[in-house]
């Protein structure tokens, strides 16, 4: 249960209370990022402490703490620098991808190993765990679902923006028509003929709409919890009625190539995402 809230809280820390200005400018917010990372974990930790019946020292809590901080910390800084150095540019996505799943990654083991090396949990008892299909429990699997639902929204979401990159213009745009009439008759035009002479113009344009993005946000959310549900209880083939409800609503922006295979990267992204999660949890909870 414990390396469960440490994992959980750690993607809270990381997806919920880092704001998009700590994110921007993620080195002049460090200390900032590392004093919520120390909150959770001291709240996540004292807990523990108080309902374990003791069974661990404070001293091996609050060396994990220290570690598991302090690692975060130079984590960070190893990470931003190591990107000033090899200056990968927003339109290098795939390598941006790759060092956000690695990072990731890594503090994901640094919890692993304040458990093995301070808390007396054993990853060789944690893979034995899984490996013989032992029940989680109530309290575990309800933390891990959360886990799976945080992947699922934030931190999949985040992961499939710095794939697809910052989206162009042109895309982020739907075209409407306007018609300009301009009413006012000229005199000699009306001393001559009868009826009205009104001047006519018409013309496409293009409206930006940050709601959209909103939107497209919170289905994305929405279409991989339903693809985990849906891959939770092996209904494959109602998982092609997502990919077309998104492709009908769509429709007329397939026209567009360019949006077109934006769109596919996306889906095919999210729909992969949702599927593996989904897989995952199915074999880890029955």
């Amino acid at each position: 249960m414990l390396i469960l809230s440490l994992i959980l809280v750690h993607l809270i820390a990381d997806f919920y209370m880092q704001t998009d200005e700590m994110v921007v400018d993620k080195m002049k917010n460090i200390k900032k990022h590392i004093g919520h990372h120390f909150l959770v974990n001291v709240l996540v930790l004292t807990v523990f402490y108080l309902s374990s019946s003791k069974e661990v020292s404070i001293t091996s809590l609050i060396f994990s703490l220290l570690f598991i901080v302090s690692s975060h910390f130079m984590i960070d800084i190893l990470k931003i620098r190591l990107l000033d150095t090899l200056k990968i540019s927003n339109e290098e996505n795939l390598k941006r991808a790759s060092f956000f799943m690695i990072d990731q990654l890594i503090h994901l083991g640094i919890i692993l190993l304040a458990g093995q090396f301070f808390l007396g949990i054993k990853l060789a008892g944690i893979h034995e765990f899984f490996l013989n299909g032992k029940e989680l429990g109530t309290t575990n699997s309800v933390l891990f679902i959360f886990i799976i639902m945080i992947l699922a929204t934030s931190v999949s979401g985040h992961m499939i923006k710095i794939l697809l990159g910052s989206l162009p213009n042109q895309l982020l745009t739907f075209e409407g028509k306007y018609t300009f009439k301009n009413e006012r008759q000229e005199a000699q035009y009306a001393k001559n003929y009868t009826g009205n002479r009104a001047l006519t113009e018409e013309y496409n344009y293009t409206i930006f709409s940050k709601h959209d993005l909103s939107r497209g946000k919170l289905i994305g959310y929405i279409e991989r919890l339903l693809v985990i549900m849906l891959t939770f209880y092996s209904a494959y083939p109602a998982i092609g009625f997502i990919v077309a409800a998104k492709s009908i609503a769509r429709f007329k922006q397939m026209d567009d190539r360019n949006w077109a295979e934006y769109f596919l990267l996306g889906t095919l992204t999210s729909m992969f995402i949702g599927i593996t999660l989904g897989i995952l949890l199915r074999e880890v909870l029955t």
